[in-house]
């Protein structure tokens, strides 16, 4: 309970320190408003944006299914095939270093302003995460077990499905919780492409109108979006992992 409590109390802080200041120095609402603006705004404003919330959702879960089942599939086959990680892994890397943001109009270009080119942005977002926890995972296999698996007879097959995917649990776990928080933020960028809902898009309105208090209400959204996400993909792990959680609470 106590590593809930104190970010909590030391944000709840920050959040009473952010209202006293608005309010001490007069700090114009279209400049910076306070949290009980915001909170306002957020109540009396719910059925201008609620729908966006459910377009960014439906687009966050595609990308990020899509996105993690390739991040797995390269994964497995660059583990699998050595030849292949030696030909493909720089350029994953190098993948890396294009930011979303500048090959957002590529995209617009070859594939238009329908639903793929955002499904691709937060693909990219998501796979990469996934795919290089899921390799590191695979590599932290006791050699030990792998060793007594070949003494005893285990084919290849048995070797990866009894012992390194197992063992590579954790780090694919990793990797989808990353992968989680990116997949909102690949969300809500893929919408200032020019969609017509999302929370990108009520971000972007509210911007051009200077109410500053709708963009961090979608700001919170996006906080919450991560927050329940991330969560169950907590939730699902102690699920599957559950034997590792019993065992570090009886150390």
């Amino acid at each position: 309970m106590r590593k809930i409590w104190i970010p909590a109390v030391f944000l709840a802080f920050l959040i009473v320190m952010w209202e006293v200041s608005t309010r001490l120095f007069n700090i114009e609402s279209w400049i910076l408003p306070a949290p009980s603006i915001i909170l306002q705004e957020a109540v009396q404003s719910w059925t201008n944006y609620q729908h966006h919330i459910s377009s960014t959702v439906v687009l966050t879960l595609s990308g990020f299914a899509i996105g993690v089942s390739i991040g797995l599939l390269i994964a497995v086959l660059l583990h699998v095939l050595p030849f292949v990680r030696q030909m493909v892994y720089p350029v994953l890397l190098l993948s890396q270093n294009i930011p979303i943001i500048v090959l957002a109009p590529l995209l617009v270009i070859w594939f238009g302003y329908g639903t793929l080119p955002k499904i691709i942005i937060i693909t990219l977002v998501c796979f990469f995460p996934v795919t290089i926890a899921t390799l590191d995972g695979f590599r932290q296999t006791n050699r030990e077990l792998v060793h007594y698996m070949k003494m005893a007879g285990a084919s290849k097959q048995q070797m990866f499905t009894k012992l390194e995917l197992p063992h590579a649990l954790p780090s694919i776990f990793s990797g989808l919780k990353i992968s989680a928080t990116y997949s909102v933020m690949g969300a809500v960028i893929s919408e200032w492409l020019g969609a017509s809902k999302g929370i990108g898009v009520y971000m972007t309105l509210a911007s051009s109108s200077f109410r500053t208090d709708r963009v961090f209400v979608a700001i919170l959204l996006v906080i919450l979006l991560c927050f329940i996400l991330f969560g169950a993909i907590i939730l699902i792990e102690r699920f599957v992992l559950r034997w590792q959680y019993v065992k570090g609470e009886n150390r």
